[in-house]
């Protein structure tokens, strides 16, 4: 395998996105390295290790979700609530001016003699909405954090992988991570304990 430099790149050891494009003897792009593990016990150590090492462009499959693999990889908290928040609030405020607009200013109509912009009875509408918003910036948020949908990925390709559903705890690094090197990405995932270590297509 080589390694083609271009310009801008970060240098081995920088945990920024790297420029630096990976290649086999026949010329396909490599996306990574993936790492096969037997038990849970052996990918969460080796998750600390990846950690602590300073990748940031990597991945931990399981069949089975494992108790503080969060901490494990060091994943902070999401901003999926902010997103949430921000079109929640979005949605209450525009379905309580778009009732203050229709009811006080565009349409004027007097109802059981109250005035023309009580707040009271956009009160329905104004939670409805803002309830509405939430739930599509909840969806489309997620989506878009996690890169989805996505319809093909690299480690599909390999056979091993599929037994990530079944019975076998793989660790994903990126090439663009900015600390990517292979050998030195090897030889961690080695020391990890890794049962298997293959390279990882485009």
């Amino acid at each position: 395998m080589s390694n083609k430099t271009e310009h801008g790149a970060s240098k081995p050891g920088n945990n920024k996105p790297s420029n630096r494009v990976f290649v086999t003897e026949a010329g396909e792009h490599i996306h990574g390295v993936m790492a096969e593990f037997e038990t849970p016990s052996a990918v969460y150590h080796a998750c600390e290790m990846v950690r602590d090492a300073g990748y940031r462009k990597w991945d931990c499959h399981t069949p089975f979700p494992i108790h503080g693999m969060e901490d494990a990889m060091g994943i902070k908290r999401t901003r999926l609530p902010l997103i949430v928040a921000a079109g929640g609030f979005t949605g209450a405020g525009l379905g309580f001016l778009m009732q203050y607009w229709m009811s006080g200013v565009d349409y004027q109509i007097v109802v059981q003699g109250k005035p023309f912009a009580a707040w009271e009875p956009f009160v329905p509408i104004t939670f409805e909405l803002g309830i509405l918003f939430s739930a599509f910036s909840a969806i489309i948020g997620m989506l878009a954090i996690n890169g989805l949908p996505r319809w093909h990925h690299p480690l599909f390709k390999k056979t091993r992988f599929l037994r990530s559903s079944q019975d076998r705890f793989f660790i994903a690094i990126e090439a663009c991570d900015g600390k990517f090197d292979p050998d030195q990405t090897r030889a961690l995932l080695e020391r990890a304990g890794a049962q298997s270590i293959e390279l990882v297509e485009e």
